[in-house]
């Protein structure tokens, strides 16, 4: 586990606050299941970051990419879930009018 430094990161990152900003993001995903880039050995998801960013593998381009295809991912689940909602509602209403018809 070697010690990774502000100045290992700044040639991927333009400056120290949007290094703060990519590194944060970048570890949210880690902890939340995310893959890392790199070798693990276990670091900590922030490290894991900060090694990322310091090996050139993650910067905020990529991460915003990433956050496109979640939330794109997200919406399309969320569209499947309403038309499901839907086609059951729509069922459920089918049948209530065919008992009622045959009373």
């Amino acid at each position: 586990m070697a010690r990774v430094t502000v100045e290992d990161c700044l040639p991927a990152v333009e400056n120290r606050f949007d290094l703060v900003l990519v590194a944060s993001r970048r570890a949210r995903q880690i902890a939340l299941g995310s893959k890392p880039l790199v070798d693990e050995e276990n670091d900590k998801p922030t490290v894991l970051a900060l090694r990322e960013i310091a090996a050139g593998v993650m910067d905020a381009k990529i991460l915003d990419e990433i956050d496109a295809k979640e939330k794109q991912a997200e919406e399309y689940e969320a569209a499947l879930e309403f038309a499901e909602t839907k086609t059951d509602e729509a069922a459920q209403s089918v049948e209530k009018a065919a008992v009622g018809d045959s009373f």
